[in-house]
Protein backbone atom coordinates (compact mmCIF):
# COMPACT_ATOMS: atom_id res chain seq x y z
CA UNK A 1 0.00 0.00 0.00
CA UNK A 2 1.41 3.41 -0.92
CA UNK A 3 1.79 6.35 1.44
CA UNK A 4 -1.37 8.10 0.20
CA UNK A 5 -3.49 5.01 0.85
CA UNK A 6 -1.95 4.60 4.31
CA UNK A 7 -2.72 8.23 5.13
CA UNK A 8 -6.25 7.84 3.79
CA UNK A 9 -6.80 4.71 5.89
CA UNK A 10 -5.43 6.48 8.97
CA UNK A 11 -7.73 9.46 8.46
CA UNK A 12 -10.78 7.24 7.88
CA UNK A 13 -10.08 5.39 11.12
CA UNK A 14 -9.63 8.67 12.99
CA UNK A 15 -12.92 9.93 11.55
CA UNK A 16 -14.59 6.71 12.72
CA UNK A 17 -13.23 7.24 16.26
CA UNK A 18 -14.43 10.85 16.32
CA UNK A 19 -17.90 10.11 14.94
CA UNK A 20 -20.51 9.64 17.67
CA UNK A 21 -24.04 8.53 16.75
CA UNK A 22 -23.32 9.26 13.10
CA UNK A 23 -22.25 12.85 13.83
CA UNK A 24 -18.86 14.53 13.78
CA UNK A 25 -18.71 17.52 16.12
CA UNK A 26 -17.34 20.86 14.94
CA UNK A 27 -14.37 20.42 17.29
CA UNK A 28 -13.76 16.91 15.90
CA UNK A 29 -14.03 18.18 12.33
CA UNK A 30 -11.57 21.03 13.00
CA UNK A 31 -9.13 18.66 14.69
CA UNK A 32 -9.28 16.09 11.86
CA UNK A 33 -9.02 18.83 9.24
CA UNK A 34 -5.80 20.00 10.93
CA UNK A 35 -4.41 16.47 10.74
CA UNK A 36 -5.54 16.13 7.11
CA UNK A 37 -3.69 19.35 6.25
CA UNK A 38 -0.52 18.09 7.94
CA UNK A 39 -0.83 14.89 5.87
CA UNK A 40 -1.15 17.03 2.69
CA UNK A 41 -4.82 16.34 1.95
CA UNK A 42 -6.66 19.06 0.06
CA UNK A 43 -9.91 20.30 1.63
CA UNK A 44 -11.94 18.55 -1.07
CA UNK A 45 -10.10 15.29 -0.47
CA UNK A 46 -10.80 15.51 3.25
CA UNK A 47 -14.48 16.29 2.66
CA UNK A 48 -14.68 13.27 0.31
CA UNK A 49 -13.37 11.08 3.13
CA UNK A 50 -16.22 12.24 5.36
CA UNK A 51 -18.75 10.75 2.94
CA UNK A 52 -17.01 7.38 2.61
CA UNK A 53 -17.96 4.26 4.51
CA UNK A 54 -16.07 4.29 7.79
CA UNK A 55 -14.10 1.24 8.93
CA UNK A 56 -15.47 -0.90 11.74
CA UNK A 57 -13.67 -0.26 15.01
CA UNK A 58 -12.57 -3.12 17.20
CA UNK A 59 -13.36 -3.47 20.88
CA UNK A 60 -9.99 -2.43 22.30
CA UNK A 61 -10.34 1.32 21.81
CA UNK A 62 -7.33 2.38 23.91
CA UNK A 63 -4.90 0.14 22.04
CA UNK A 64 -6.38 1.33 18.75
CA UNK A 65 -5.90 4.98 19.73
CA UNK A 66 -2.31 4.20 20.68
CA UNK A 67 -1.70 2.43 17.36
CA UNK A 68 -3.25 5.32 15.39
CA UNK A 69 -1.09 7.79 17.26
CA UNK A 70 2.00 5.67 16.56
CA UNK A 71 1.16 5.63 12.84
CA UNK A 72 0.81 9.40 12.92
CA UNK A 73 4.23 9.78 14.58
CA UNK A 74 5.74 7.52 11.92
CA UNK A 75 4.13 9.61 9.14
CA UNK A 76 5.56 12.80 10.61
CA UNK A 77 8.99 11.15 10.77
CA UNK A 78 8.59 9.42 7.37
CA UNK A 79 10.90 11.78 5.49
CA UNK A 80 13.56 11.55 8.21
CA UNK A 81 12.98 15.15 9.22
CA UNK A 82 11.10 16.17 12.32
CA UNK A 83 10.44 19.90 11.95
CA UNK A 84 10.67 22.24 14.93
CA UNK A 85 6.88 22.58 15.29
CA UNK A 86 6.11 18.88 14.72
CA UNK A 87 6.71 17.58 18.27
CA UNK A 88 4.38 20.23 19.74
CA UNK A 89 1.70 19.45 17.16
CA UNK A 90 2.09 15.70 17.73
CA UNK A 91 1.77 16.15 21.51
CA UNK A 92 -1.31 18.34 21.05
CA UNK A 93 -2.91 15.70 18.82
CA UNK A 94 -2.11 12.91 21.29
CA UNK A 95 -3.53 14.86 24.22
CA UNK A 96 -6.70 15.37 22.17
CA UNK A 97 -6.76 11.58 21.74
CA UNK A 98 -6.60 11.16 25.52
CA UNK A 99 -3.05 9.78 25.67
CA UNK A 100 -0.50 10.30 28.46
CA UNK A 101 2.00 13.11 27.81
CA UNK A 102 5.03 11.32 29.30
CA UNK A 103 4.33 8.23 27.19
CA UNK A 104 3.83 10.46 24.13
CA UNK A 105 7.23 12.07 24.52
CA UNK A 106 8.89 8.71 25.16
CA UNK A 107 7.35 7.24 21.99
CA UNK A 108 8.38 10.27 19.90
CA UNK A 109 11.96 9.92 21.16
CA UNK A 110 11.92 6.16 20.48
CA UNK A 111 10.72 6.67 16.88
CA UNK A 112 13.18 9.51 16.31
CA UNK A 113 16.13 7.42 17.57
CA UNK A 114 15.20 4.33 15.54
CA UNK A 115 13.04 5.51 12.61
CA UNK A 116 13.19 2.22 10.69
CA UNK A 117 12.17 0.04 13.63
CA UNK A 118 8.59 -1.23 13.88
CA UNK A 119 7.22 -1.12 17.41
CA UNK A 120 4.95 -4.03 18.27
CA UNK A 121 1.47 -3.66 19.77
CA UNK A 122 2.74 -5.19 23.02
CA UNK A 123 5.53 -2.62 23.36
CA UNK A 124 3.15 0.22 22.48
CA UNK A 125 0.74 -1.05 25.14
CA UNK A 126 3.55 -1.22 27.70
CA UNK A 127 4.64 2.35 26.91
CA UNK A 128 1.12 3.71 27.48
CA UNK A 129 0.15 1.38 30.32
CA UNK A 130 -0.25 3.47 33.46
CA UNK A 131 1.79 1.06 35.58
CA UNK A 132 4.64 1.01 33.07
CA UNK A 133 7.84 2.78 34.00
CA UNK A 134 9.17 2.60 30.40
Amino acid sequence: MDAYEEKKKLLLEMIAYATVDGQLSKKGYDFLFLIANELNFEKGGFIDLLSQKLPKLSDNMKLNRIKQFYKLVVFFQNDGILYKQDPDLIVHIAISMGLDTDAIRYLIKKVKNAPNTVISDEVLWDIFNEESQY
